[in-house]
């Protein structure tokens, strides 16, 4: 058989093994969203790999480049790296079949000695591993392009969790990318990248990060997380994140652990109420009440009818000889 026939065939199989995967990944999920963006998917790595097949069959040429001199992409899809090991199926495939699907990529914008990748990043990964040098071929990509490319890889065998569709398509949007061009990279409709930018604003991206991928937490989950997170500060998760018992489970449990944070009433002190009256004496008092951030000193002037003026005059004052105070005491 011809490397030509070879080639044909490695991608006939490439999208047929796609097809299968993103069938069971919209199975999984449910007749929402995702269901009516999977012929999207299917139509979309479909065009991907029959462009590559005929640049292929058309003579472009493949080069080999050091793995050392391609970047990855300029925008991050997924929140932790997920490195490959002398164990991996590809690593061994490509250890005793050599590398038959070559990468995409393009010059790097802002450097012409190297390049950045497209397409391919788990096979640059296993060459890069066995210290071989890479099949590329190298194209003229926009922009657009190289996010279209990623998306299309990431609709493959290994998938992005729901929380990294979210984060992708809100870095895309800050990058500067149209919806359009963004449902395009991550095969969806307008109604779900709604939902996806939503929970990607709501949520802390440092909150997001703690959590990790969580593959088994799906988009319900995600968007109750984000509608019930209004009001509530990432200071007071804190202590949680930060503890070792949730940085020791895995993605999936630091979620479930994160939600009954959330769930929990925190205590509130119990309110303290008393009176005040100068040791000098007079007519002056005050009735003082303390009730968690709440402090309230409600006065009866009596023979000092300007105390009050008086104090509100001198409450930066006050407040700068409190934070001094603190400082000093280390606090």
């Amino acid at each position: 058989m011809s490397r030509r026939d070879r080639l044909k065939g490695l991608f006939d199989d490439t999208a047929q093994e796609l097809a299968a995967a993103n069938y069971e990944e919209s199975s999984s999920r449910g007749a929402a969203g995702p269901v009516r963006t999977m012929a999207l998917t299917l139509g979309r790595m479909e065009e991907e790999s029959r462009a590559m097949q005929e640049a292929l069959l058309s003579g472009e040429r493949i080069v080999e480049l050091d793995p050392d001199l391609i970047d990855s992409s300029f925008v991050r899809d997924r929140l932790a790296d997920q490195p490959l090991d002398m164990e991996d199926e590809l690593v061994q495939s490509i250890a005793e079949n050599g590398q038959e699907v070559p990468v995409l990529v393009r010059r790097h914008p802002d450097d012409e000695a190297r390049y950045q990748i497209a397409y391919g990043h788990r096979r640059l990964q296993a060459v890069r591993l066995l210290g071989r040098k890479v099949q590329a071929i190298v194209r003229q990509l926009d922009d657009t392009d190289v996010v279209i490319a990623q998306g299309i890889e990431n609709s493959a065998r290994r998938n992005l969790s729901y929380i990294e569709r979210a984060v992708f398509a809100f870095n895309l949007e800050l990058k500067g990318f149209e919806r359009p061009v963004i449902m395009k990279a991550l095969s969806t409709d307008k109604t779900e990248l709604s939902k996806l930018l939503s929970v990607a604003k709501a949520i802390p991206a440092e909150i997001v990060r703690s959590v990790g991928a969580a593959p088994g937490i799906g988009r319900r989950k995600w968007m109750a997380l984000a509608q019930d997170w209004n009001g509530i500060t990432a200071a007071r998760l804190a202590k949680l994140i930060a503890s070792e018992r949730f940085m020791s489970e895995e993605s999936d449990r630091r979620f479930e652990l994160l939600v009954a944070e959330l769930a929990r009433k925190e205590a509130k002190p119990e309110p303290t109420e008393y009176d005040w009256k100068p040791k000098s004496g007079g007519k002056i008092a005050g009735r003082i009440k303390s009730a968690g951030n709440s402090f309230t000193i409600a006065l009866k002037t009596g023979d000092a009818p300007d105390f009050g003026a008086y104090i509100s005059r001198r409450l930066d004052e006050l407040y700068e000889a409190y934070r001094a105070g603190k400082l000093q005491a280390g606090e």
